[in-house]
């Protein structure tokens, strides 16, 4: 019988700890979602989160972004050249990155950076007591620190997207314009004809700002219930990374069903 008790608490603590965690998610974001009209009037704050999530990427989202570009260059290349039909070249790179490469790598280099160094703000203001001090002061860290960092986020990543598929869409004409002698107005006008700007554009918009919402609430989440060490704090910020690639693959999957 107690052997019995014990496979049954193995098997069914994973899912209690997820059902513990998505229940402690959906707290914060209530919580934050009733702190946005303060917040909101705070645009000093929001100025500085997006300052620290976007600004400071750029360099990164823009160079993955172009190497990303040239990849899908030669790729495409290679494979459409079996066809005959090299001259969608352009179209080829264009929706791949605004439909799909773009949002979700963004999302991924995003966490990677900004979601982490959140993770570790908040970790380590919990570890030295800040949190602590403001709820003393009767201010609120929810509308003061995570609140706004939730609006910077949103906003951030769909522009850090745009950023990316931009680069991207350079590095793809680079190595299929300059170095392999493409039409350069083949490549242009074939994009042109292939991009929808609702179906392609607009929802690739909507799936950044989705996964900037996600990731920045994994983030600010893992900093609140992070182990207030420094072992904790990195552990932490582990979890985010992992975390938030693997939610944004799953929901990249359910959105593209929904969307296209």
């Amino acid at each position: 019988m107690n052997k019995m008790i014990y496979i049954i608490a193995t098997i069914g603590k994973p899912f209690a700890d997820l059902i513990l965690y998505a229940g402690g998610m959906l707290n914060l974001l209530i919580e934050i979602i009733f702190s946005l009209p303060y917040s909101i009037l705070r645009l000093n704050l929001i100025l500085k989160e997006i300052y620290f999530s976007g600004v400071k990427s750029i360099v990164i989202i823009a160079v993955s972004g172009w190497f990303v570009g040239m990849v899908l260059g030669l790729q495409g290349y290679n494979t459409l050249e079996r066809f005959g039909s090299v001259t969608m070249l352009g179209s080829v790179a264009a929706l791949s990155l605004l439909r799909e490469l773009g949002p979700v790598l963004t999302a991924i280099l995003f966490a990677s950076r900004a979601g982490s160094g959140m993770t570790a703000e908040i970790g380590l203001m919990k570890a030295t007591e800040q949190i602590e001090a403001m709820s003393v002061m009767a201010v609120s860290p929810i509308k003061r620190i995570v609140a706004p960092k939730f609006i910077g986020g949103i906003i951030a990543v769909p522009l850090l997207a745009a950023l990316f598929n931009t680069a991207g869409i350079i590095g793809s004409y680079f190595v299929g314009v300059t170095l392999l002698r493409l039409d350069q107005g083949s490549f242009w006008s074939q994009m042109q004809d292939s991009v929808d700007l609702h179906y392609d554009v607009i929802n690739g918009v909507i799936k950044s700002a989705v996964f900037g919402a996600v990731v920045t609430l994994i983030a600010v989440y893992q900093g609140f219930v992070a182990k207030p060490t420094a072992e904790g704090v990195s552990n932490a910020t582990t979890k985010t990374v992992v975390s938030s690639a693997l939610t944004v693959l799953a929901l990249d999957f359910i959105l593209t069903a929904l969307m296209f």
